[in-house]
């Protein structure tokens, strides 16, 4: 039985730092790497030593998920870590934003987490890992980021739950949550043709450096990694203020009042 490693997302960001730094402490046959860029996922080959498998497909979709059912149930793989990386974000007035790409922004940050887990689940031994990435944003509420925050609170809250109930089958699930990280996130998230939401950054992180304490996270079986002192002290405040003083606190600092018409 083949044994292979899942990673969503794996075509750039904390995916492909993942990758490059899990095949340093497993070894496997395969890594299956998951995107929607066929091209990079190709380039990947040339920058790792374990064999990888390119699927490329757009995990917004539902039927990319009937894709990945039927390779599972043909090879039927031996799964010893799902890394779910995919996602993204949008720093906009709700008002500002289309729904089709809210519900986008749904479907691939907690739907396709879902899916991933309930496809994988039954090819995963005892003893197995998930790793999901959620953020710093899901603990509290942000106007102006209020859909990704919320998607990320459900990565959080799914994450931990999950972990409860595998634990029987000895599978452990970490949830990492990062601060704000030099990713491709941004290239998405910020209109450069606009004025810009987040005007201040308390700090940005090194995605490598992220993933580096995420991995030591998952085999030491924490269930949250939180890389950074501002981002866990953040974590920290967010949760003993009110949340109507911590958004109060966010509106100021990055200068919003509220209004949709702070973009235009």
């Amino acid at each position: 039985m083949k044994k292979i490693i899942v990673v969503t997302g794996a075509s750039s960001g904390m995916g492909k730092d993942f990758i490059k730094q899990i095949e340093e402490k497993e070894t496997v046959d395969e890594i299956w790497a998951i995107a929607r860029s066929k091209n990079k996922l190709e380039e990947l080959k040339n920058e790792v030593k374990t064999p990888i498998k390119v699927v490329s497909l757009d995990l917004s979709k539902k039927e990319s998920f009937e894709e990945i059912k039927d390779i599972l149930n043909a090879e039927k793989p031996s799964i010893q870590i799902l890394s779910n990386c995919a996602g993204f974000g949008l720093f906009d007035h709700t008002e500002n934003i289309d729904y089709k790409e809210l519900n986008n922004m749904v479907d691939l940050n907690c739907s396709s987490y879902v899916n991933m887990i309930s496809l994988c689940l039954p090819f995963m031994n005892d003893g197995g890992k998930i790793l999901n990435i959620a953020s710093c944003a899901g603990f509290q509420p942000i106007p102006y980021i209020a859909c990704y925050g919320a998607t990320k609170a459900f990565v959080i809250s799914y994450g931990r739950a999950l972990n409860q109930e595998l634990k029987y089958r000895k599978i452990h699930v970490l949830t990492v949550t990062p601060f704000w990280t030099k990713t491709a996130f941004f290239d998405r998230a910020v209109d450069k043709d606009k004025k810009p939401v987040v005007i201040k950054y308390a700090a940005m992180y090194d995605s490598q450096k992220v993933m580096k304490k995420a991995i030591k996270d998952l085999y030491k079986k924490k269930e949250i990694s939180c890389y950074g002192f501002k981002n866990n002290m953040q974590r920290l405040l967010v949760r003993i203020l009110p949340k109507k003083m911590v958004m109060k606190v966010w509106m100021r600092q990055q200068k919003l009042d509220g209004t949709p018409q702070i973009r235009k």
